[in-house]
């Protein structure tokens, strides 16, 4: 293709007479509105590079905001009440005895058990709509949070804010699969992600500086937390609702050369023949079918569950070094930088060489050692230094858990619900990290972090039987690849056949198919 019209791209041209995609035959399905729109353009690397960068110029600045907004607030995985703890929210609601871990908990059950169906209903309302949406009504939980009076007060408002961010997570990782091919999305995940760590770093900041506010309009300084978030949250909320935009095929601030170019990618990133996109109760139950689905969930679990732990905790294990209130808090801002530099380091090379589990694995190494100094009777100093492991290790490796099982699933409703399941059913580790480090285990902790080497082991387990079973699979189907017609074929119905298949049939595989090789 001559260079003009390689550039055509760039001008926005939207008459310039494009060559069709190397597609093949019977695939002409629309996928993703690709029907309205011209023949996708052929780009060179460096022009494919400049419209990825535009997505990200337009997407991944508000999602990591709402996201970060969205860790802050949750104060189940980034520590807000557990920041809030040690600026009097305690003593005043009178969190005796394991109060405390049950109002963490019963964030969890909403949270894991609405996770899937929000996934489902994503496309229904509308990215731009949906997305939003719920995050000005978890900032107004959020700002509602911070004006309970009594411990059921507490425990209700939390229940409801579950319910409200359930949808966001899944919700994010799923919308930024329709727009990045596979081994462009950790490293996108890793971004909004990113924004979880910074929060570590913000929330101890803004307690320590919040904490400053006790007493204004009589109030405590831990409802001063989260009522200024919770109004940031939704005004962010408003912002994302005219920012978002739904799918490539909508989005104006691309020209039609480029909305097609980016179908295009996606359509034939894991298959010959493009993914399944419209919705049969055949693919719910192919998601809750498929045996890597549970296996991740185990990974999910075995990286979660240190994350949790150690977020909703960390202010108050470096508390109990010895340092007081305001020191601990602003101990707890290095090692979420830390994580949030090793994050995005991560995702970028994990990407650019086409592998997850390297980095899942090197992110339980970490937190074997983390969590091996936490349960010794070290000293102070190096257990301060273990939290980076522990911190870092967790936050680092989890993009790449989730973009690993996103990668190895077709079908866009399928990955929509199995995502969606391996987030709700693997969230209850944050349940369980709710309860293990207990105030009577203080200071050293060790069943708390006792379990959490549990989760890491499970996690080395199913790591590798993961890679050994996607190894051999992808094996066989090299090896069979050579025995059947891969090019395409008719049929003596005339229909079009490729590995002997139908096209419609190759579609309803998904990952299955013979053409599909699992990412490791």
């Amino acid at each position: 293709m001559s260079a003009a019209k390689r550039s055509s791209i760039e001008k926005g041209s939207t008459n310039s007479q494009l060559e069709p995609s190397v597609a093949p035959k019977g695939a002409e399905l629309d996928f993703g509105g690709d029907s309205t729109l011209p023949p996708p353009p052929e780009l060179t690397a460096e022009e494919e590079h400049r419209l990825y960068r535009k997505l990200d110029l337009r997407l991944m600045p508000i999602l990591s905001l709402m996201y970060l907004l969205s860790f802050m607030d949750r104060g189940m995985v980034q520590r807000n009440i557990g920041n809030a703890k040690i600026e009097g929210l305690t003593t005043q609601l009178h969190l005796t005895g394991n109060r405390y871990n049950i109002a963490l908990t019963m964030f969890f059950i909403p949270y894991c058990l609405f996770e899937c169906p929000a996934n489902l209903v994503l496309k229904k309302f509308r990215p731009s709509r949906w997305l939003p949406g719920i995050t000005v009504v978890w900032g107004t939980v959020m700002t509602l949070m911070g004006l309970v009076k009594t411990y059921p007060q507490l425990v209700g408002v939390r229940i409801c804010l579950g319910v409200a961010e359930a949808g966001l997570f899944p919700g994010v990782v799923y919308y930024l699969t329709l727009w990045y091919p596979r081994k462009q999305l950790q490293f996108r995940i890793g971004l909004f992600f990113g924004a979880a760590s910074l929060a570590g770093a913000f929330s101890g900041l803004l307690a320590f500086g919040i904490g400053f506010m006790n007493g204004i309009g009589g109030l405590e300084g831990w409802s001063w937390i989260f009522i200024l978030e919770g109004l940031a949250t939704i005004l962010v909320g408003i912002l994302a609702a005219f920012v978002l935009v739904d799918f490539p095929a909508t989005a104006k601030f691309l020209t039609p050369e480029e909305r097609a170019y980016v179908i295009w990618k996606k359509k034939y990133d894991n298959s010959s023949v493009g993914e399944q996109e419209v919705f049969a109760m055949k693919y719910l139950w192919a998601a809750f079918s498929d045996w890597q689905i549970y296996l991740h969930i185990l990974i999910y679990m075995s990286i979660i569950g240190p994350l949790y732990g150690i977020s909703l905790f960390l202010p108050s294990i470096i508390s109990g070094f010895g340092f007081s209130t305001p020191i601990s808090q602003l101990l707890t801002v290095p090692p979420y930088l830390f994580a949030t530099t090793l994050t995005l380091t991560w995702g970028y090379y994990s990407d650019k060489v086409g592998r997850r589990y390297p980095f899942i694995l090197m992110g339980l190494c970490m937190l074997t050692i983390g969590f091996a100094i936490q349960i010794s009777d070290a000293h102070r100093g190096a257990k301060y230094f273990g939290t980076f492991f522990c911190v870092a290790g967790s936050y680092a490796a989890f993009p790449g858990v989730v973009a690993w099982l996103g990668n190895n699933l077709s079908g866009q409703y399928k990955r929509g619900v199995g995502m969606a399941v391996q987030i709700g059913i693997g969230n209850f580790a944050g349940a369980i990290a709710s309860n293990i480090f207990r105030t009577q285990d203080a200071p050293r902790y060790i069943l708390g972090h006792g379990i959490e080497l549990m989760f890491i082991g499970i996690g080395f387990i199913s790591l590798f039987l993961a890679v050994l079973i996607y190894t051999r699979i992808n094996a066989q189907r090299d090896a069979n690849e050579a025995s059947l017609v891969t090019g395409a074929e008719k049929s003596s119905d005339g229909e079009e056949r490729k590995y002997g298949y139908t096209i419609q049939e190759l579609k309803d595989l998904g990952d299955r198919a013979p053409d599909f090789r699992y990412m490791l």
